[in-house]
């Protein structure tokens, strides 16, 4: 490759833009994965060891369970008494109010002053046993705790909860301790709730201090592994003791790997594995689908997909969220081909995949599970353009992960009963997770600027308000439209282009002429000509104006951008013909100002423009032919596209002459199908 085609093919701009592409996603990927772990095997109670023989590389402590820790913690708290301080200022404070109330007023209310000295009695009795909050009482039966230690006079000293009293059994103690010689009545008049107050005040400090030293003899472990010992060997039956060794060594091995150095360690492999897949994704970009990185929605949707299922990934691992089964991976290939195309979807898949299996506990089977469902995927779903389609797609995905990971456990696992269960319930909610995938469509269109078969599918709904307009306004051209939109879309799906991308284009190419339908010959009635009261220029400038109407309608009504290609492109840089010749035979010798006559353009760029502006010229050339025949139809399908190919109309549009051959034939065979004679039929003979 010569240099000066090499400098304009890799320019300045487009390295660093790749360069800086690769280092933001390298970058985002990287600093969400966990880097905090050094012990790497992966092993679960019950199954088979799966390495070489283990070894002991330092001594560690066999650590019991959580469970086993919890259930000895709840065994020696059951003896736990928490501590609560005996307040006597309770007790001096409400004798000396009630004694106050008494000479103020109790003393008319009272028979005689018996009552006030048996309140005195009962509060003295109550509050040296001591009167306990509700709530406290309520949380100490729930930790099921029978007694207190209670503090008087810094001496602590044990007491059962069934002595103390709270505040409703002190005000009924008070109130019928002795109903032989003291009336209730009389007493309830004394507002006895104002002498009962709780006076035992939890001291928590103290309770903490005792509880945790309680606790501390609780030992953490229950053996000790010495280096060189044998932990377990390949292929060994992986049992409860040797789980808890196992799990014993990966903690251990957790709390030495803190270190600054381990933790630069695992962030430069990161880095190095990362930076790898995603220049090899780059790669693949560069060599078969270089026109991405022009397309800024196109690159954007591909990296973005990878970044967000691996910070995803990254944040459940890291979080022990839920489990990483229930991500929908295969929606990544499914939303890419919708899109993209079927290469591109799996390339990217596949890599993000192997991205997201670097932090993963048993990277092989997520590596098997997913690759296989992302190629369902694709294969399911060739082209959306029905929500059903993606109801069966979620079912053959779903499908596909039972039937991979039954064969995986009957591969790996010895007996039936050991089946993990748990991972089919996440595959069923994967299944629910892929339906979002339809609205999820609709949201990546507006953000990345695609246009997917599901909204070309409904934009070419008859009943669309904008067609149902154009079918009352202008009715010829609507037939016009619906005309071309058979004629393109077959001619499409035979050269392998986007046959419902032409429909869809076809029947909106020609709205611009509803603002002035009447100046269209379709749609005159007979003996109407609006054009013979203008000028040759004039008539051309109303025709060519139904472009800008219709990029206007197309704005208004927030068509696609793929809608409104089609609208600019179906008549190119081409010219108002009929009036442009008619000026010119005019005018011999003169030479007219041709913007007058000329369409803004520009010429179509992509195999389906090109198929749209030759299926509208000949569509229209047909309508006037004084016979249909084959040698007719033939004779003006070759005449027309090879005046468009001469005219460089498709100069930069990616079509082949072998397409364009193909369709011209196509375009033959249907015009004969629609221009077919018709026999008579013959009248009864009387």
């Amino acid at each position: 490759m010569p240099y000066s085609r090499m400098k304009k093919r890799y320019s300045y701009k487009d390295l660093l833009y790749k360069l800086a592409l690769f280092v933001i996603t390298v970058g985002i990927i990287v600093y969400f994965f966990p880097r905090d772990e050094k012990f790497n095997f992966q092993f679960d109670e019950g199954k088979p060891w799966r390495y070489g023989e283990l070894i002991a590389s330092f001594d560690f402590p066999i650590y019991k369970s959580d469970t086993q820790i919890r259930n000895e913690q709840d065994s020696i708290l059951s003896s736990f008494s928490p501590y609560y301080v005996l307040d006597k200022d309770v007790e001096q404070k409400v004798l000396s109010k009630l004694e106050e109330n008494y000479k103020a007023n109790l003393k008319k209310e009272l028979p005689s002053s018996k009552y006030i000295r048996y309140i005195e009695n009962q509060l003295t009795k109550i509050y040296e046993s001591g009167i306990i909050a509700s709530d406290d009482v309520l949380k100490l039966e729930a930790d099921s705790i029978r007694s207190i230690m209670r503090v008087e006079d810094k001496e602590a000293s044990e007491v059962f909860l069934s002595s103390l009293y709270t505040v409703k059994s002190a005000y009924e103690v008070i109130l019928y301790g002795d109903t032989l010689h003291f009336d209730p009545t009389v007493l309830k008049r004394c507002a006895l709730n104002e002498y009962i107050y709780p006076n035992l005040r939890y001291e928590k400090e103290q309770s903490d201090f005792v509880k945790n030293e309680m606790l501390s003899r609780i030992p953490l472990a229950k053996g000790v592994v010495l280096s060189g010992q044998k932990i377990v060997g390949r292929g060994e039956i992986i049992n409860s003791h040797t789980f808890s060794i196992l799990q014993s060594l990966k903690k251990e091995s957790l709390n030495r790997s803190v270190g600054s150095s381990k933790q630069w360690q695992l962030l430069i492999g990161h880095i190095l594995i990362v930076g790898v897949l995603i220049a090899l994704f780059m790669l693949y970009i560069e060599l078969f689908r270089l026109d991405f990185y022009k397309k800024k929605g196109a690159i954007m949707l591909l990296f973005s997909s990878m970044v967000f299922f691996a910070i995803l990934t990254g944040i459940m691992v890291r979080n022990n969220i839920m489990n990483v089964y229930i991500i929908p991976y295969a929606m990544l290939p499914i939303i890419l081909r919708v899109f993209l195309d079927s290469r591109t979807a799996f390339t990217c898949h596949v890599l993000t995949i192997l991205i997201c299996s670097l932090i993963l506990k048993y990277p092989y089977e997520f590596i098997l599970l997913q690759v296989t469902a992302g190629l369902v995927g694709i294969f399911s779903l060739r082209e959306l353009s029905q929500r059903s389609q993606l109801f069966k797609s979620a079912i053959l995905i779903m499908g596909t992960y039972v039937i991979v990971y039954m064969g995986y456990e009957l591969m790996t696992e010895t007996e039936i009963s050991t089946f993990n269960m748990a991972r089919y319930r996440h595959f069923a909610i994967n299944g629910v997770f892929l339906l979002f995938t339809y609205p999820l469509l609709f949201l990546m269109e507006k953000i990345f600027g695609f246009t997917s078969n599901v909204t070309l599918v409904e934009l070419s709904n008859t009943n669309n308000p904008l067609l149902k307009r154009l079918s009352e306004t202008a009715p010829g051209t609507f037939q016009h439209c619906m005309q071309m939109a058979n004629l393109a879309s077959e001619a499409a799906r035979y050269i392998g282009a986007n046959s419902q991308l032409v429909r869809t284009g076809a029947l909106y190419h020609d709205i611009g002429k509803m603002e002035n339908p009447i100046y269209f010959t379709e749609n005159q009635p007979p003996g109407v000509d609006p054009h013979q009261n203008l000028s040759y220029e004039e008539s051309a400038q109303v025709v060519v104006r139904h472009v800008t109407d219709g990029l206007k309608l197309a704005e208004k009504h927030n068509l696609p951008q793929a809608i409104k290609d089609f609208i600019v492109t179906h008549h190119g840089r081409g010219k108002a013909m009929y009036f442009y010749v008619s000026w010119k035979n005019e005018h011999p010798g003169k030479e007219p100002d041709e913007s007058l006559f000329s369409y803004p353009g520009p010429n179509p760029f992509t195999r389906e423009t090109a198929i749209l502006m030759m299926a509208d010229a000949v569509e229209a050339a047909s309508r006037s032919l004084p016979s249909y025949t084959e040698e007719s139809i033939s004779t003006l399908v070759e005449k027309i596209i090879d005046r468009q190919v001469e005219g460089g109309f498709f100069e930069v549009c990616p079509i082949t002459f072998k397409d364009i051959q193909t369709i011209k034939s196509v375009f033959k065979e249907k015009l004969k199908t629609i221009y077919h004679t018709r026999i008579s039929y013959p009248e009864l003979k009387k």
